[in-house]
């Protein structure tokens, strides 16, 4: 499936750029405006933070670590990006640069020599709950009375009105829609409990926590640290790495990274402390995967080291609910979850897909570039050769020419071309890893079959989609999802394909546990909401 196809709508409202509450449809489904044709599934943020070790002023360029890491989660959003940094001298003065479209775009040379400072928190942004605008653009930065806080969230609220009343009936003022402000002025509330000496922020962070269980990680700026919190289902992805040396050891061992630097420990050979949505840029700018924050736990960066400030428990010992789309579609495959790699995963996948539909065929081949690990894992299993077939264009972007009617109706013609030599006389399995509206492969198979494929079987390396998703996913509503209109055989027919199988839910399970770290059971678990309609919390609207 293709990333640049995006919807235009929140999944929560009518419209993404209307503040009014979603309106259910008569089976529980919230309705959306159209989007386009080849409109698929978003992410919606990633977050990133940084902070330099030891004397202060830092050496280090936290504002450029941090752009760079944006980079590195530019995938997870595509409309807005923003860094704030601090000195870490108060709590009074942030140095804050936002705006719209992506991170190369945003930040320029002016704007990165404004952003000095020691520690810093970034964000890369789609919508979700409010509309793509500059006041939606984060990390958000609130003045209190104890200071200045900023909060970079990845998430949605599935209680956001309950919260919000609460937020309001103590005084608090909202200029958004946003979760993301909710979730910050929620914070200048005072916890339960009270506070007898200024603000106490770990109370606070696990009043929201309790208050609002998913879906959420955040990082949080506050004087001189940096707070990265993950919801109690660990929902959203964060994790941890430190900054080594440029001319330090290059040489990576996990198992050694993940057992140093914690707890407070200091390391001379540690230059700063990282927080990410995703690995997936560690390596590039010099960082060393440590681990992931777990499922409610707050941790607590500052230029001594990392520590853990606690966790909150789920309700009624429920199991995790890490959403397991990360693995299938929207992760980085060189991002780590749960002690493995994606990409392994995704090449699992496509073992236990070639298990569960094996085919007589020539040649296993993908749909570029996001079907690739899995048909490599099928390919391995089932023993039939990899070969390439599709040849994508790369410089295909929004504001490409309008094609004539003859173009369109050929579908695919801008993004693709075949090879001719790998497809003619061929049966072909190719491999995509989701299917969600349908309205591209079908215009796939006919390419192929004009350039000579004999036979073109479809395998999808994840079960259909049927449900919407309320936890930071932008899916459509079920009325515009195939899966809820055509089962495999008839999919298979309206596509023009010799035959179409999913994955199961089962076997998409099986793939993601195979080499997971965690080995107790009831410590082990992702939410499967949008392929089974069981939501790990009863949802408000």
């Amino acid at each position: 499936m293709d990333k640049s196809d995006k919807p235009c709508c929140s999944s929560k409202g009518a419209c993404s750029k209307d503040p009014s509450p979603p309106s259910n449809g008569d089976d529980g489904s919230l309705s959306l405006c159209p989007s386009g044709d080849e409109a698929g599934i978003t992410h919606n943020c990633g977050v990133f933070g940084c902070i330099a070790t030891g004397d202060w002023p830092t050496q280090i360029d936290v504002a450029q670590i941090i752009c760079l890491g944006l980079v590195a989660l530019q995938h997870r959003g595509q409309e807005s990006a923003g860094i704030v940094t601090s000195k870490g001298e108060d709590t009074k003065r942030f140095n804050i640069h936002k705006g719209m479209g992506l991170v190369s775009q945003v930040f320029d040379d002016n704007a990165m020599k404004k952003l000095k400072g020691n520690l810093g928190v970034g964000h890369t942004r789609y919508s979700t709950t409010a509309a793509s605008e500059a006041e939606n653009c984060q990390p958000f930065v609130v003045h209190t009375q104890h200071g200045t806080l900023a909060v970079a969230h990845n998430g949605e609220l599935v209680n956001a009105e309950s919260l919000r009343k609460k937020v309001l009936d103590r005084g608090s003022g909202l200029s958004t829609m946003s979760d993301s402000e909710l979730i910050t002025q929620a914070l200048c509330l005072n916890p339960p409990e009270g506070e007898s000496d200024g603000p106490n922020w770990v109370a606070r962070i696990k009043h929201v926590m309790k208050l609002s269980p998913l879906s959420y990680a955040l990082v949080l700026m506050y004087g001189d640290r940096i707070y990265g919190v993950r919801d109690p289902y660990g929902n959203r992805p964060l994790c941890i790495a430190k900054l080594i040396p440029a001319a330090g050891k290059r040489h990576y061992n996990q198992d050694e990274d993940i057992n140093q630097n914690m707890n407070g420990k200091m390391d001379s050979n540690v230059e700063g402390w990282v927080i990410s949505s995703e690995s997936s840029g560690f390596l590039a700018i010099g960082a060393r995967y440590v681990r992931e924050v777990e499922p409610g736990e707050i941790v607590e960066l500052t230029r001594n080291g990392v520590k853990s400030l606690g966790h909150v428990d789920r309700p009624d010992d429920k199991l995790p609910a890490f959403c397991i789309f990360e693995y299938v579609y929207f992760a980085r495959p060189d991002s780590i979850f749960e002690g493995q790699v994606v990409y392994t995963v995704r090449m699992q996948c496509g073992k236990e897909l070639a298990k569960e539909a094996p085919c007589d065929a020539d040649i296993v081949s993908s749909v570029p570039e996001s079907g690739t690990a899995a048909a490599h894992g099928y390919a391995r299993q089932s023993g039939i050769p990899f070969a390439e077939v599709l040849c994508k264009n790369r410089y295909v972007g929004r504001t490409f020419i309008q094609p004539s009617t003859r173009l369109r109706q050929l579908g695919v013609a801008k993004k693709f071309g075949a090879l001719m030599d790998n497809v003619y006389g061929k049966k072909i399995i190719l491999i995509d890893d989701s299917i969600v509206r349908g309205n591209t492969i079908g215009p796939i198979i006919k390419l192929l079959r004009d350039a000579g494929a004999k036979e073109v079987h479809i395998r999808v390396a994840s079960p259909p989609i049927k449900y919407p998703c309320y936890m930071g996913i932008n899916i459509p509503t079920r009325e515009e999802l195939i899966a809820n209109k055509l089962d495999a055989p008839q999919l298979a027919a309206s596509v023009g394909a010799d035959s179409l199988v999913y994955l199961s839910i089962e076997g998409l399970k099986s793939a993601v546990t195979y080499n997971i770290r965690e080995k107790d059971p009831k410590k082990i678990g992702h939410c499967v909401a949008c392929l089974s309609g069981q939501y790990p919390e009863k949802l408000e609207w």
